[in-house]
């Protein structure tokens, strides 16, 4: 815990100092408890009212240009949805498929909101929020989004150090991880790694979405929601999850959950429901008084049917009788508008109205705090990774002995000229082809989850791409110089050790280029296959342009410019002077043969003093396409949808 300056405990006798997360008990200057902070004044209540959702029309354009020529009438997804959801209970929205489960989600927890026309308010405590709501709410996704190389404790561990509050000290955060595994029951798989399908073994699903709670009950919020946590589990788990949901609503939380076709024995925890159909009401309130509701619809519910089934089917519109379902739905519907025409006001807030809503900072943490915690888990995520480490390694390994024995101790003869040379070019698409693949892989697969992370305000977009490159840089580096340090000495190139410490260096560089070349086309790219799509005919035309397929000097004039943004061009020509300089003679068998390294350079329009000139605008491309990748990423980053 940490204190305010002039409030230190040896000056107080038996007091209470809390803060978001603990209450600390002390006597005569000496702490003797300390609990989780969660009391009447910090819970909430959550009501939405007369709420209607419109989707803005698309409309049509020639080819994606000009101005729409035809506009649609506005889709409405929500008609007049009022409801609540109170501190301590658990509050279940059912209903079929296109009823307006998510839409309501969505609106409530003031996400994914671009293209709808949202009227109504949503209150917290009485007070509108805006799109404050969801810095001071938890919201578990669908979907579980995870570093699969870190292990339970360690996710714990990074979130707790990027969405507790500033002023909590380190033992403070990681007594909190160590509670919220216990309150979860992660205990067991603690220790364990999360896992990535396919190469490492991992937690199980519902320890997986066990975990995504306790990731959003660190800072123990006291609004939570849900968007169908029991997806993808089978019955037993998704009634362990419900159970893990209940618990943390009878702690004192509002929760907010989607859910879809539960099991009766899970459908029984939920205190309250809200089912929908059609985008309306059909019914709200406690699960139990669902039943009679339907009853006096005049649908009952038969013996030993699950309830929940029961009310899906009867508001679900069903392929074939799409008149007889909507006229059934609306009826329902109707009959409840009916017995609540005089709710006026669905929850008051008077009891709570007291605890004033905050503003809260877009973070918790500060920028190095957040470097810190980025940077030690890119760099763990790395080296773990089979792919990244053990696969990346022996591939360069096996890749140099086969170009080795392929090219093994040339000679500097007439034949070894064109062998050397076509040598340190397949070195170098090597270089560049192994670390641009490397780096688009991994970094759109863990784009989605940056996203996440940065949009739920733990990190900045600088943090994360400046954290991410730091981190592959001694990978890609260490998998060069293995690389090289086989290939250079098999092939028999320029035996000068300072020679091999340039060719080293030049090819880290490119590695570095190729990457960032990588990180540009990731930025720029929606998903892995786009990427990975667009990257190869990207590429092409610098590789044509890199003096080894076409000379140097016969590059037609209007294409002149695709030379000099080549880092191949600049690699090839810098290799190429390093190993040809210092050779004073080649043996020829004809007159044809150039006779010394200079003579290689002039036939390949290469010149001795571009060298360092070389280096420097690769460097300057590494630095032009990481400004572009940052900018992509940026503008990523910046349309939350």
């Amino acid at each position: 815990m940490v204190y305010p300056d002039d409030d230190s405990p040896s000056s107080i006798q038996g007091s209470y100092y809390t803060n978001d997360i603990f209450t600390v008990e002390t006597q005569n200057g000496a702490e003797t408890k300390r609990t989780p902070s969660f009391d009447a004044a910090n819970r909430v209540c959550l009501s939405w009212s007369q709420l209607s959702v419109y989707v803005k029309p698309k409309g049509k354009r020639f080819f994606g240009l000009g101005k729409r020529n035809d506009v649609e009438e506005q889709k409405q997804l929500l008609h007049s949805v009022s409801g609540s959801a109170k501190p301590g209970h658990l509050l279940a929205i059912m209903g079929a498929s296109g009823a307006g489960k998510t839409t309501l989600l969505n609106v409530l927890t003031n996400r994914n909101l671009r293209r709808l026309n949202v009227e109504g308010e949503v209150l917290v405590n009485g007070q509108n929020v805006g799109k404050s709501i969801s810095r001071m709410s938890a919201y578990v996704q669908q979907d579980d989004l995870f570093i699969g190389t870190l292990k339970v404790r360690e996710h714990l561990i990074f979130q707790a150090l990027l969405r507790m509050d500033e002023n909590i000290s380190y033992e403070d955060r990681m007594q909190r991880v160590d509670e919220v595994i216990l309150e979860l029951g992660l205990s067991k798989c603690a220790d364990t790694m999360i896992g990535v399908a396919g190469s490492i073994k991992g937690i199980s699903g519902g320890e997986a979405k066990r975990l995504a709670f306790a990731a959003e009950v660190l800072t123990n919020p006291a609004l939570m929601f849900c968007d169908e946590p029991t997806s993808g589990l089978d019955s037993f788990m998704a009634q362990s999850v419900v159970s893990v949901l209940r618990s943390l609503a009878e702690g004192g939380r509002t929760i907010v959950c989607t859910i879809h076709q539960p099991s009766s024995e899970t459908f029984e925890m939920f205190h309250h429901l809200l089912l929908l159909a059609e985008g309306r009401v059909a019914f709200r309130g406690e699960a139990s008084d669902a039943l009679a509701f339907f009853e006096r619809a005049g649908l009952r519910c038969p013996v030993n049917y699950n309830p929940a089934d029961f009310y899906i089917h009867n508001l679900a519109i069903i392929p074939g009788k799409e008149k007889e379902s909507k006229d059934k739905v609306s009826a329902i519907c109707d009959q409840f508008a009916r017995e609540h025409a005089s709710d006026r006001h669905i929850i008051s807030s008077t009891s709570f109205s007291d605890t004033e809503i905050k503003p809260s900072a877009r973070y918790k943490a500060s920028w190095f705090a957040q470097f810190k915690a980025v940077l030690w888990r890119s760099w763990i995520s790395m080296i773990r990774e089979p792919m990244t480490t053990k696969v990346r390694f022996m591939q360069s390994i096996v890749l140099a002995l086969l170009l080795g024995f392929v090219y093994f101790r040339q000679k500097v003869d007439e034949k070894g000229v064109m062998n050397i040379n076509g040598a340190l070019f397949i070195v170098l698409m090597n270089t560049t082809f192994s670390n641009m693949m490397a780096v688009i892989n991994a970094f759109m697969i863990e784009t989605p989850i940056f996203l996440r992370e940065h949009w739920n305000g733990m990190y900045r977009t600088d943090v994360f791409f400046l954290c991410k490159t730091l981190a592959e840089a001694p990978i890609l580096a260490g998998a060069t110089i293995v690389f090289i340090s086989i290939n250079y000495w098999m092939v028999g190139l320029n035996p000068d050790f300072k020679a091999f410490l340039i060719c080293m260096a030049i090819l880290v560089l490119m590695a570095n280029v190729s990457a960032s070349f990588g990180y540009m086309v990731s930025c720029m790219s929606s998903s892995l296959n786009v990427a990975l799509s667009i990257s190869i005919p990207l590429l092409m035309p610098l590789v044509l342009f890199g003096g080894f397929y076409l000379n140097a000097g016969s590059v037609p004039v209007y294409f002149i410019w695709l030379k000099y943004i080549s880092w191949i061009y600049y690699g090839n020509e810098a290799l190429s002077i390093n190993q040809w300089r210092d050779v004073k003679n080649i043996t020829c068998s004809t007159n044809r043969c150039p006779r010394d390294g200079k003579e290689v350079l002039s036939s390949l329009n290469f010149e001795e003093e571009n060298m360092y000139r070389d280096i420097g605008l690769a460097f300057v491309l590494l630095v032009f396409f990481r400004i572009l990748a940052f900018l992509a990423l940026l503008r990523k980053s910046s349309k939350k949808t």
